[in-house]
């Protein structure tokens, strides 16, 4: 099955030129299947996830070689996140209006370029410059993957496309951390950590290529101008949330980060009196409100938010039990990662099969397994101790990763499912900006519990194993609740996807 090129896709062939509304696409198709355009979208997701978790593992090289400061190593590693959770929102509403492919090859030049710029940066603060130029071209790319998928497959097929989606995120994360140990280690013409931003470069300029050839475009049928508003108060609104949560922590959380914070809600209040204000004026808000009201988004998004604060702040203490606690290398630790990587893509693989016959009972697997995971990984830990070793680990963690993969690639799907096509673009937005700003959540607040765990005396590994434990709590209660917002979504048939 085949679509147009609109947001009311399935009314005719796709194309690789652009087909604005009312028009009709032209005879010859560069791309007779959505398929065949989907691995291309793919890659974009792929690298602009793996941009925030291969970075963490360069870190010390980069802080080693350009003599960054405490600082500026935090905002290389968190500048890209910062911008990248700011201007999602937007960067979906540019794509619904002026065309998602067209917003999706330029966000993949300008984070081709920009990869280029901070593999040659020579000080740290010009790296910290490109990598926030870095973090705005991710969210140009990024959004527009979610509502691509949304329109050109059909809806009894998107199931497998949100489970190959939800698989490369995951997966992404896990992979981010094991390629950075490689290409470290491997130190290739003496650059150290320069290569983690060169590999970008190759993969661009052949993305962009294909891209160009057998992407269609799309746009919504019903996109107006933008809600300059609307963009102004949600900017202030996360620039104030995500900065602290990257960096309160480590700045020991001073006064500025809790004002900010109060700021931030009182930002989003604000919003909504604007958006409210724009959609009585007859124009078309940034956020639409309706999206809220309507139950199965709202539980939804709150679970994206949930879900992805437990996975994310699971991987950092985990790297840092790794690495700081039992001495590995980056890339062992990279390597401990693996069984986990494998279990996720192979069941991620599976829910997408087993979804349209199951339904939802397949996340609710995924996530009963995930829990059950956390359960053994902090039972192990405390049984070990100061004993404690990556081998008892891998099991768990496999465990950890089977659940996952049921439940986050078709967690997308279930979200999105029941959007109206013209608000695809800003649904996929805000998901995907609730992923981050989840993840931020999340690091911050795990990340809070595991250094105040964190013993003064006692073996090294004694006292990472005793504060890994402990936050590892933290996420058991996390994926509790999100298996609780899962059993209250509203039931839907198989034949949705979950």
């Amino acid at each position: 099955m085949t679509h147009r090129n609109t947001d009311t896709a399935g009314q005719g062939p796709a194309s690789a030129t652009q087909v604005t509304d009312g028009q009709a696409a032209p005879a010859r198709s560069t791309a007779a299947s959505p398929w065949r355009t989907l691995p291309i979208i793919l890659v974009g997701s792929f690298m602009a996830i793996l941009d925030t978790f291969i970075v963490l593992v360069a870190a010390p090289a980069i802080q080693a070689d350009l003599h960054a400061s405490d600082g500026e190593i935090q905002l290389i590693v968190a500048g890209y996140q910062v911008t990248y959770a700011v201007a999602l929102i937007t960067g979906a509403r540019l794509g619904d209006m002026f065309g998602r492919k067209r917003l999706f090859m330029l966000g993949m030049a300008l984070f081709t370029l920009t990869s280029v710029a901070c593999a040659l940066a020579p000080t740290a603060g010009v790296l910290i410059a490109a990598r926030l130029a870095q973090g705005l071209s991710a969210a140009l790319m990024f959004p527009q993957v979610f509502s691509m998928i949304q329109v050109l497959i059909p809806a009894q097929q998107r199931h497998r496309a949100f489970g190959a989606l939800g698989s490369v995120i995951g997966v992404s994360t896990v992979i981010g951390q094991l390629v950075g140990g490689l290409l470290i280690a491997a130190n290739l013409f003496g650059t150290t950590w320069r290569p983690v931003f060169w590999v970008n470069v190759p993969i661009g300029l052949i993305t962009l290529a294909l891209a160009a050839r057998m992407v269609p475009e799309t746009r919504a049928p019903q996109a107006r101008s933008l809600d300059l508003p609307g963009l102004v108060v949600l900017t202030v609104a996360l620039f104030l949330l995500v900065v602290p949560l990257v960096e309160g922590r480590d700045a020991g959380w001073p006064a500025w980060t809790w004002a900010s914070l109060v700021g931030s809600a009182a930002a989003f209040a604000l919003l909504v009196v604007v958006e409210r204000r724009v959609e009585r004026a007859g124009r078309a808000p940034l956020v639409s409100l309706r999206l809220f009201a309507e139950r199965p988004f709202a539980i939804g998004i709150t679970l994206v938010v949930v879900a992805y604060a437990g996975v994310n702040s699971f991987f950092l203490i985990l790297s840092l039990m790794l690495q700081d606690g039992l001495g590995m290398s980056a890339l062992g630790a990279g390597l401990a990662y693996t069984p986990l990587a494998v279990a996720f893509f192979a069941t991620s693989l599976l829910a997408a099969r087993w979804t349209p016959r199951y339904g939802r009972r397949v996340l609710e697997l995924g996530s009963v397994l995930a829990a059950t995971g956390f359960l053994a990984t902090l039972l192990i830990t405390f049984a070990e101790g100061g004993q404690l070793s990556a081998g008892p680990l891998i099991a768990p963690l496999a465990l950890v990763g089977l659940g996952n993969g049921l439940l986050l690639p078709q967690l997308l799907n279930t979200v999105l499912s029941r959007i109206d096509p013209s608000e695809i673009g800003m649904a996929s937005g805000v998901l995907s900006t609730g992923q981050q700003v989840g993840g931020a959540v999340g690091v911050a607040v795990v990340g809070m519990f595991f250094f105040d765990a964190l013993p003064q005396h006692g073996s090294l590994v004694a006292r990472y194993a005793h504060a890994f434990g402990t936050a590892a709590v933290l996420n058991l209660a996390i994926a509790a609740i999100a298996t609780a917002l899962l059993f209250a979504l509203p039931r839907p048939t198989p034949a949705e996807g979950a």
